[in-house]
C-alpha cells in the first residue's frame, strides 16, 4: 500500500476508537461583551405570524414571486392545517449549518417563544407542519412535522420530489403539491406509489440490458473511443439511454452551479439510516446507472475526466454485483461520489464521511488521533460527526463484522489489508499520488481479495 494511505490504515488497524476519542480543548479567550444579535429564525418566525408563508428576497425575484406566495398563503388558508412554508437558501457554515432540519427546528423553537403560555414559558408542542427548502437540493422541499406525523408531511414532500411529473416544476408548483398531497392525508401511500414506480422501473431496464447484451456492438463505433468503453464496460449500457426521468433527476436538480459538489438523494440516506438493506441496495443500483447515463451524455472532448467517471463505474458495478451488507454498499456510493466528481470537474472535492459515509458528503477534513497512537490522522468528516469529534464525543460510525468471530467493530479497525474499506477510509486515506482513488485500488483487485475469506459472508 503506497505512501499516505499505508502510513494511515496502519495507524487505524487495532485501535478501539469509538469510546475514547482524543481530543484537547483549547482554551477560550474571554471577549468583551456585545450588544445580542437577532437569534437565528426570529425575522423568520416574526413572518409567520401575518402570513403562513416566508419567502428569501433572493428567491422572491424569480422561484417564488409575490403572487405566488399569495396563492400559497391562500391554499394553506383553505386547508384548515397548521401549515406553514419558510423558503430561505441554505449552505453550509450558515446559522443552520445547511441542514433543513436544524432550519426547521430552529424555527419551530422561535415559534413557540412568540406563544408564551400564562406563566410566560415557551407554550407546549402544537401542531405544527412546517415545508422548507432542502439543504442538499435547492430545488426541493423537505416536509417537516410536530408532535407527530399524522398528516405525514416528510412522506408528501418526498413523494413530490419523485413525481415524474414535477421533473422541472417550479419551487412554488413543489411546495403547492406537497400542500396539496398534506391535505389529502395521503403522504405515505403517494411515496410508496413513487418508489414502487422506480422498482418497477429499475427491474424493466434490468431486463432490458439482459435481453440485449448479446447484440448491438456500438453504432457510434466511429465516433471517440469513450462510447466503445462504455458499452464494453457494462452490459446494461444499451439500456441506460432508455432509463426513466428519476434515475437523472438527481443530477438536475441539484444545484445549478457547475461547481457544486455531487450529493446522492436524500432517499439513499433514508434507506441507510433506516438500516434497510434491501432498499439502500435499490438506491445504490440507481445511482450506479444514473451515473452510467450521465458518462453516456458527456461530451468527451470537454470532459477531461471521463475515463476516470468510467473506471468508477465499472468499479460501482462490480462492487455492487457482491456487496455484503452496509459497507460494500456505502462502498459502491463512494465510488458514484468520484465518478460524479470525475465528470463535473469538481477541484479538490471531499469524499463521503469517514466515521459513516452512509451520513453523506463530509463537510470539511479534521484532525483526528486514534485510541492508542501519538500522530493525528486528518480525515473528512460531516456536521454531525464533526461537531462530536470537537465536543470529546464518540461518532456514530459504520460498523463491519469481520471473521472470524463476526463481532461488529468499526469498519476502519478491520485489517487494512482485507478490506478496501479500510485501507482507504472511503476516500479521507488515500494518498497525493496522482490517479490514485478508490476506483483504482477495486480495479487492481483490492476489494476482490478482501473478500477472500476474511470477512463473514453475509446474505
Amino acid at each position: 500500500m503506497p505512501g499516505a494511505a499505508a502510513s494511515a490504515a496502519a495507524l487505524l488497524t487495532g485501535g478501539a476508537v469509538l469510546a475514547l476519542v482524543t481530543c484537547t480543548a483549547p482554551a477560550l479567550a474571554v471577549a468583551p461583551a456585545a450588544a445580542p444579535a437577532p437569534a437565528p429564525g426570529e425575522k423568520i418566525a416574526e413572518a409567520l405570524t401575518k402570513s403562513p408563508v416566508y419567502v428569501d428576497p433572493s428567491y422572491a425575484a424569480s422561484a417564488v414571486p409575490p403572487a405566488r406566495q399569495k396563492e400559497l398563503a391562500r391554499q394553506i388558508d383553505a386547508t384548515g392545517l397548521p401549515i406553514k412554508v419558510v423558503l430561505v437558501p441554505l449552505a453550509k457554515g450558515d446559522a443552520y449549518d445547511g441542514e433543513a432540519d436544524t432550519l426547521a427546528g430552529v424555527v419551530r423553537d422561535r415559534l413557540k417563544d412568540r406563544a408564551p403560555s400564562a406563566d410566560r414559558t415557551p407554550s407546549p408542542d402544537s401542531d405544527l407542519i412546517l415545508l422548507t427548502t432542502d439543504g442538499e437540493f435547492p430545488g426541493s422541499v423537505r416536509g417537516h412535522e410536530w408532535p407527530g406525523d399524522a398528516h405525514q408531511a416528510e412522506d408528501a414532500a418526498n413523494a413530490v420530489d419523485l413525481m415524474d411529473e414535477l421533473d422541472d416544476a417550479s419551487l412554488a408548483d413543489l411546495t403547492a403539491e406537497a400542500v396539496t398531497v398534506i391535505e389529502r392525508g395521503n403522504g405515505t401511500a403517494e411515496y410508496e406509489k413513487q418508489t414502487k414506480k422506480l422498482d418497477e422501473s429499475l427491474a424493466e431496464h434490468r431486463g432490458a440490458g439482459s435481453d440485449g447484451k448479446g447484440g448491438d456492438s456500438g453504432a457510434d463505433g466511429n465516433n471517440a473511443p469513450p462510447w466503445a468503453l462504455i458499452t464494453a464496460i457494462a452490459l446494461p449500457a444499451l439500456a441506460l439511454a432508455l432509463l426513466t426521468p428519476f434515475l437523472v433527476r438527481s443530477a438536475r436538480r441539484r444545484s445549478g452551479s457547475a461547481a457544486a459538489p455531487f450529493t446522492l438523494p436524500r432517499a439513499v440516506f433514508a434507506a441507510a439510516r433506516a438500516a434497510d438493506e434491501a432498499e439502500l441496495r435499490r438506491r445504490a443500483e440507481a445511482e450506479v446507472l444514473a451515473l452510467g447515463e450521465a458518462a453516456r451524455a458527456a461530451d468527451a472532448g470537454a470532459t477531461p475526466g471521463l475515463q476516470r467517471a468510467l473506471d468508477a463505474y465499472a468499479a460501482a458495478g462490480t462492487v455492487l454485483d457482491s456487496a455484503h451488507g452496509l459497507p460494500d454498499l456505502a462502498g459502491v456510493l463512494a465510488l458514484v461520489t468520484e465518478g460524479r466528481d470525475a465528470l463535473d470537474g469538481t477541484p479538490d472535492p471531499l469524499p463521503l464521511c469517514f466515521f459513516n459515509p452512509l451520513h453523506g458528503r463530509a463537510a470539511r477534513t479534521i484532525p483526528w488521533r486514534p485510541l492508542g497512537h501519538r500522530d493525528q490522522l486528518h480525515v473528512s468528516a460531516c456536521p454531525a460527526c464533526a461537531r462530536a469529534i470537537s465536543e470529546c464525543r464518540a461518532p456514530e460510525v459504520l460498523t463491519d463484522t469481520p471473521a472470524p468471530d463476526g463481532r461488529p467493530v468499526p469498519y476502519f479497525e478491520v485489517d487494512a489489508e482485507s478490506s478496501v474499506w479500510a485501507a482507504t477510509g472511503y476516500g479521507s486515506l488515500l494518498g497525493d499520488a496522482a490517479g490514485d482513488g478508490i476506483a483504482v485500488r477495486v480495479g487492481r483487485g483490492d476489494f476482490s481479495r478482501g473478500r477472500g475469506g476474511t470477512r463473514e459472508t453475509r446474505g
